[in-house]
């Protein structure tokens, strides 16, 4: 066991991460607040259950904390291997919530295996990466982190959640980091780009859009006498033209209703404050209530009248923003800046690989949560239920995000040491 020395602990971090739980925990208490209401550590209220598992929190920082930073190295690929046996059983044993089979149900207890598959594919992924044979420019090499991502994507996908699937797409960032050609990066934003033209227009103008974009980059390319495979270019540029013809039929047939409707609400499309753009409206009238400084603990009225739906999880940033003002979100995503920033810029300085890995890809999972959440409040991003970490309601969110955190530490505490 590691020895306890709480100097060598990041703890500027810590603190970042301590007062956004206690935020949580005080926002929680007031976005779900009644008359009725009697103790916070009443454990059939919001508050009471959060609390419950603030104490598992607690257990798993004195248990995660003394581990040997090895010990997670070596269970890397078991804890994955039983997250995505976990997100299969979901499909025979899982129960439904808001239209996802996602939950086990043990008690009193419920669990989201998703939230455990990111922490599981985030040690991982970190593992193939860290050994010394990996090499990210050799297509085997690709096609296996590909496939390590992908697995966990799809399967959250079809429960169906694919806005939980889409977090998954942060470990993009660690892999540039370990030496993934930028071109994937670059092709990437292409196809997003591609999908997201056929959207908004129709599959005749995204095409021509399309080739007018590819002439003009293999005109700037000869412009730099940067040479570029003519079979290279149709093979890319046909990829795309198959990609954004098949755009409207996956859009059509594989995502559901109420993922079109968000879809079609944040590109323009629909226009409807009271029906599927109910959420994000009120949850703008919400944060624009709050002026500079809040209209006040427990005096918000969007929120005492229950007018956000899901207020206590999916947006919670509206209470924030109603209760506390433009002083309360600036704080929070404040905290969430320091807390990134720290944890990208430390883990540059671990000499140890799968740490320094590990470290990249919790920050890129938060950063990703932090943007897509804020997003989704204030209207700029589709609704697709993604929590705020440490301040929304959620055992299973606040518990994974918190272990995520205390591993990073132990890792951060020994980060001049390559064992």
């Amino acid at each position: 066991m590691n020895s306890f020395n709480i100097f060598k602990y990041d703890l500027i971090s810590f603190l970042s991460y301590f007062l956004l739980v206690i935020f949580g925990i005080i926002n929680i208490y007031s976005s779900s607040y009644s008359d009725s209401f009697t103790s916070i550590f009443d454990y059939t209220t919001l508050v009471g259950k959060q609390l419950i598992f603030l104490v598992a929190c607690i257990v798993s920082f004195i248990t995660i904390i003394f581990s040997k930073n090895k010990f997670f190295d070596n269970i890397a690929l078991l804890l994955y291997i039983t997250s995505i046996l976990l997100l299969i059983s979901l499909f025979f044993f899982g129960v439904e919530r808001g239209g996802a089979k996602s939950w086990y149900i043990l008690g009193p207890i419920s669990f989201q295996p998703t939230e455990f598959a990111k922490l599981c594919s985030a040690l991982f992924l970190a593992k193939f990466l860290s050994i010394i044979q990996t090499d990210l420019k050799k297509n085997r090499d690709i096609i296996i982190v590909g496939t390590i991502i992908l697995i966990p994507f799809l399967l959250i996908t079809l429960q169906p959640d694919p806005g939980s699937a889409l977090v998954f797409l942060a470990f993009i960032f660690p892999i540039l980091r370990e030496g993934l050609d930028l071109r994937f990066f670059y092709f990437g934003v292409i196809i997003l780009s591609t999908l997201i033209l056929t959207l908004v227009f129709n599959f005749i103008i995204s095409l021509i859009i399309l080739i007018t974009l590819f002439m003009f980059i293999l005109i700037y390319l000869r412009q730099k006498k940067i040479k570029i495979s003519i079979i290279n270019y149709l093979l890319s540029l046909t990829t795309l033209i198959v990609i954004s013809f098949s755009t409207n039929y996956l859009f059509d047939n594989i995502l559901e209703q109420r993922h079109r409707d968000r879809i079609n609400l944040i590109i323009g499309k629909e226009f409807d404050n009271k029906g599927i753009g109910y959420n994000i409206n009120q949850s703008k009238i919400a944060i624009s209530n709050g002026g500079l400084f809040g209209t006040g603990f427990l005096e918000g009225t969007q929120t005492k009248g229950n007018f956000v739906p899901r207020q206590h999880t999916d947006y919670i940033f509206s209470t924030i923003g109603e209760e506390w003002g433009f002083v309360g979100t600036l704080f929070t995503i404040i905290l969430f800046a320091l807390l990134i920033i720290r944890i990208t810029l430390r883990a540059e300085k671990q000499v140890n690989h799968f740490r320094r890995i590990y470290s990249h890809c919790f920050a890129s999972i938060l950063f990703f949560h932090f943007f897509i959440n804020i997003g989704m409040s204030i209207g700029l991003v589709p609704s697709i239920g993604i929590p705020l970490p440490y301040i929304s309601y959620g055992g299973s969110s606040l518990l994974i995000f918190s272990i995520m955190f205390f591993i990073y530490l132990n890792f951060d505490s020994s980060r001049l040491k390559e064992d």
